[in-house]
Parts: structure tokens; C-alpha cells; sequence
């Protein structure tokens, strides 16, 4: 691991806030590298309001998008929402398919076969609208680079209307409207929306023209929530107040699907983190393992009955998941080992029998095993599927458009990609993909990296101190929960390592003999128990959160390294 400590904020800017919010140093430090420098500033951060939220029809071809579905409505026409298999494409799907039918019944829903019909836009999806007469598709988290499937729905009289947020290529599809925050002649100003979130702009916009109250719109921000959790987007500006009211409906009324996925796992007061760790990939199992549909049947159903029995179903394709994604991983690291794969600067794994729903799941393992950027591959009809995972700070993204010459087609964002090639392309592709990563990544983005926010003294971790804390969530990218550092810390005399596998660290921490001192958890840290021996001093990388046992509430720090002093 590399520490890398923030540089210290401005003191002048500091002392400020510390001054007009009432707050300790350490908090207006905080606020303060996060670019909040005046008291409005840290009244819209800690309290953030759906006034903030932007004019949906500041986005590129809002205006056309709207006009064609009130025709659409008007003439009586069918109308399908179609979006990709994975939680983004889900909640966006039930979001937009569930509010067009509170007030128009001519709404199918279509999610892809995850193994039939691959990523995005489909032939197959299109033949079925125009089986069905169904003369406009809203394509949801997919589409940007659909030009020739876009193309062949209009020669079968179906216009489309595009609601994603993936890079475009060079090309814009020929649809009704193409609503992207990343589109270059955008002027939107938030960028980083989710497709469930470029999906509930549209609706929006939709329920501004009907003449609703916004309010009304409120019990759909828990998918929004979901998605921009799931889909790991920066939880900054319109993202942060999404997400902030999003949580606020799934603690406080959640959908029936929700609250049957959460009587399973016995959890009440989800933080964003327990979103991505609970619900989505419960959500996500179903596009894995079956067809994406389970989940937008789970999340669009109003009878709770009925949604628990559709829950119980989903809770056993993320058991299989889980299974399917523990043995691919087994064999995807002996494979690494066997082929020396670990000395290059890329790992790229194949075997044809991988399940192919699981394998951006193992992409993410072998990355955080061999800190490299990533590919899965495996079969996937005649050609090669894989998923692109990549390291902090590394546009994988951009290195896969160094080898576009071996790619049929691929997609996505900086860190996580996904393509597809001719099998008799892979060893060009592989070759490649090394070179171009090998010419372009600093390497020192292959050591994993601690981005510490400040040093503290252990003494400054106070209840106050935690509740002002707690009031950053919800965390993720642009607000990452913080880290601290402490330096000359030692045990108290009772570190072990814990776990069926001996593989955690539990300890007593503290720097000066008189403190009581707070005990510290560290995940995957046991053989670092070592460096308490004959009570040596470490320095401590760490997050403060609450433990909860026994009825009781106690803060305690996660430690993300130690090393001696």
C-alpha cells in the first residue's frame, strides 16, 4: 500500500468555517478539501435539497423527447421501455415504465437476454416491438452507440428516444431524441448522472408539462438512489441529492420489493454502502443468472405478498451467483499463476465455459488481488465476451480505444468496460492491451493507494466529532468516506487475529497510556499483528463508524493499513 496524505487545506479558509459553522478543525479541514469554503456552501452539502436539482430541460433534445411521448399518448400509440440487464438498467426501466403507467396503460417493458441478445439495444428487442406494434421505444442506460440498430427501427416505422449516460462515439444515433449529459453539444450542467437518473429527468420533465408537484415524483428516488450506488457514480452535486432523499424513502417507506430483499437479510437503516452491498447485487443476480425482467417485476411489484415470493427467487440466483463467481475466481487465479500472467502489467484471463454473468464480478476480484487493469473473457455465442475492470486513475475506457482494431464493439465508463471480438482476435487484442496500458499507465497506480484525508490525535474522535461526520454520507466517488491517520499508536495489549481463517485484526488502540483507547477492526489485516509485538508503535490508516452489539452503540476505527513506526 502507498499512503498518500492530502495536502493540508487553506488555514484562512479553515478558521472560517471552523468560526461561521461552529464546527472543530478536523470537520472544516474536511469541508474545506472538498471545495466547501462558505456557509451556503455547507448549507446545501449537509442539507441537500431537491431545489438544487436542475431544470430537466437544460438537457440536450429534453424538449423533443417530451413533445414525442405526449404524441405518442395522444394517438394511443404502444409504447416500450427498454433498458440493460444490470441495476442501472433495471431501476430505470421500472422507474420510467412504472410512472408512464399511472396515467397511460400502453406500456411494455423489454430487458435484453443477457446471453441472446447482449449488452444494449437489440435486433431481437425490435423485431418484438414491431411484432407488437409498437411504434416508440425509450431505450434507458443504453443506446449512444446504437446507430445502426436506431436506423433499423425507423425502416420499421419504430422512432426511438435514447436516455443514457456513456461516452458517445463519434456518431450520434438518428433517434427522436438522444438525452446523454456526456453528448459534446450538451449544455447540462451536471454530467455524472446515472441512466436512472437521465431516466428520472425525463420524467421530470414529463411531470413538470402535466403540471405535478414535484413531490409526487418522491417514491422513485429510491431506484434513483440504487442506481447511483450501484453504478458507482460521483455522489457530488445532483447525484448527492438524489441519492441523500433517495435513502430517506428506502428507511422510510420502501417499496414492496425493497422491504421483501431487506426482511431476508434483517437490516433497517441502509446507509448508500448497504444499498451496494445488500440490494443491488440481489437486483443485478437476476440479469446474471436468469433474465433481467425477474428484477423489474420485484421492483415494479405493489403487492407485498407477491413481492416476497419474488424476492425468495432472487435471493437463489444470488446464491448461485455467488457460487458461479467464487469458482471462476478459483480458476481464473490458478490460470494468472500458470501462465505468469502476474508479470505483465494487464491481466487477461479466458475460458470459454465462464459463466458470463459473473464475470465482471471476477474482473473486480482479480483486481483487487493483482492491482492491474482487467479482462474477463469468455464465450458468448460465435464470438468473445469480456468485462474490463481498471485500477485507480487509469481510463481503461481510453486504452481499449488504443485497440479498437481487434474490438467488434465494447463500451462503458473510466474504470469498468465491457466488449466483445472474434475469438480468432484475442491473442492480437491481448497483445495490445499490453502495449498500450504498458505505454501509457504511471506505474506507480499499480501499488493500491490510501488517500488519507488528515492526521488525527486519537483524542479528537468525539461523539460530537462522529455526529457532524455521519452528516457527509451519503459517501462514494467525490465524497469517499474519510480517512485518517494517527501516528504512534500501539495495542493495548490484546491484538489478535480473528475470523474462521485467522485472517482479521482485532485490537485496542491507542497513543498515550491514560486513554482509554478505541478498539479497531481490520479486514485482511491479521498478519499485520505482528507489528504490535513487545508494544511497538505503528502509524494507522483508519475509518471512525459505529459498532453496534448487544443493544450497544460504540465508535470504533476500520483500519485500512498499518505499518511500523
Amino acid at each position: 500500500m502507498r499512503w498518500t496524505l492530502k495536502p493540508k487545506p487553506d488555514p484562512e479558509k479553515v478558521h472560517y468555517l471552523e468560526k461561521v459553522l461552529g464546527v472543530e478543525k478536523p470537520i472544516a479541514s474536511l469541508l474545506v478539501q472538498r471545495d466547501i469554503t462558505t456557509f451556503e456552501e455547507a448549507k446545501k452539502f449537509f442539507r441537500p435539497s431537491l431545489k438544487d436539482l436542475h431544470d430537466p430541460f437544460l438537457m440536450k433534445d429534453m424538449q423533443p423527447a417530451v413533445e414525442r411521448i405526449e404524441q405518442a399518448i395522444e394517438k394511443g400509440e404502444n409504447i416500450m421501455v427498454f433498458g440493460d440487464y444490470d441495476v442501472d438498467g433495471t431501476t430505470s426501466v421500472a422507474l420510467v415504465s412504472s410512472y408512464l403507467k399511472t396515467f397511460y396503460p400502453a406500456v411494455a417493458t423489454y430487458i435484453p437476454d443477457r446471453y441472446d441478445e447482449g449488452y444494449g439495444v437489440s435486433y431481437k428487442g425490435i423485431d418484438f416491438a414491431a411484432d407488437n406494434d409498437i411504434s416508440l421505444i425509450i431505450a434507458l442506460d443504453c443506446g449512444i452507440k446504437a446507430i445502426e440498430k436506431v436506423a433499423y427501427a425507423s425502416e420499421r416505422n419504430i422512432d426511438f428516444i435514447i436516455c443514457d449516460h456513456h461516452r458517445p462515439g463519434k456518431e450520434i444515433p438518428k433517434a427522436v431524441a438522444v438525452l446523454d449529459p456526456k453528448r459534446e453539444d450538451c449544455e447540462y450542467p451536471y454530467k455524472e448522472l446515472c441512466g436512472c437518473g437521465v431516466g428520472f429527468k425525463l420524467v421530470q420533465a414529463l411531470h413538470s408539462r402535466r403540471g405535478e408537484t414535484f413531490e409526487t415524483l418522491l417514491p422513485y428516488l429510491d431506484l434513483v438512489a440504487t442506481a447511483i450506488g450501484a453504478d458507482i457514480v460521483p455522489v457530488t452535486g445532483e447525484n448527492r441529492v438524489l441519492a441523500y432523499h433517495g435513502l430517506q424513502v428506502i428507511n422510510a417507506a420502501p417499496r414492496a420489493g425493497f422491504k421483501a430483499i431487506l426482511e431476508q437479510v434483517k437490516k433497517d437503516q441502509l446507509t448508500i454502502t448497504d444499498v451496494v452491498f445488500i440490494i443491488a447485487p440481489r437486483i443485478n443476480a437476476a440479469g446474471r443468472m436468469k433474465h433481467g425482467l425477474h428484477a423489474v417485476n420485484l421492483l415494479t411489484e405493489e403487492n407485498e405478498e407477491v413481492a416476497r415470493r419474488f424476492a425468495a427467487e432472487i435471493e437463489t440466483f444470488n446464491t448461485e451467483r455467488r457460487a458461479a463467481d467464487q469458482s471462476i475466481t478459483v480458476e481464473a487465479l490458478e490460470q494468472i499463476e500458470e501462465l505468469k500472467e502476474q508479470e505483465r502489467l494487464t491481466t487477461v484471463v479466458y475460458n470459454e465455459n465462464w459463466h458470463k454473468g459473473v464475470i465482471g464480478i471476477v474482473a473486480s476480484r482479480l483486481t483487487e488481488t493483482y492491482y492491474r487493469p482487467t479482462l474477463v473473457f469468455t464465450r458468448s455465442g460465435e464470438k468473445l465476451a469480456a468485462s474490463a475492470r481498471s485500477v485507480k486513475g487509469f481510463d481503461v475506457y481510453d486504452a481499449l480505444e488504443g485497440c479498437s482494431e481487434y474490438i467488434e464493439q465494447f463500451g462503458g465508463h473510466k474504470y469498468a468496460a465491457g466488449l466483445t471480438l472474434l475469438e480468432a482476435q484475442y491473442e492480437n487484442f491481448k497483445r495490445k492491451f499490453e502495449e498500450v496500458v504498458s505505454s501509457s499507465i504511471d506505474k506507480n497506480l499499480l501499488i493500491p493507494e490510501i488517500t488519507i484525508d488528515a492526521e488525527l490525535q486519537l483524542s479528537e474522535i468525539t461523539p460530537k466529532f462522529y455526529r457532524v461526520l455521519k452528516q457527509f454520507a451519503p459517501f462514494g466517488p467525490g465524497n469517499m468516506t474519510p480517512v485518517f491517520m494517527s501516528t504512534g499508536v500501539k495495542d493495548s495489549g490484546y491484538a489478535k487475529c480473528v475470523g474462521e481463517t485467522k485472517k482479521h485484526l482485532k485490537c485496542k488502540l491507542k497513543q498515550r497510556s491514560s486513554e482509554a483507547g478505541f478498539d479497531a477492526i481490520g479486514f485482511d489485516l491479521g498478519e499485520k499483528c505482528r507489528h504490535f509485538e513487545d508494544g511497538a508503535k505503528v502509524r494507522a490508516a483508519y475509518c471512525v463508524e459505529e459498532n453496534h452489539f448487544n443493544g450497544n452503540v460504540t465508535l470504533q476505527l476500520r483500519l485500512k493499513d498499518i505499518v511500523p513506526e
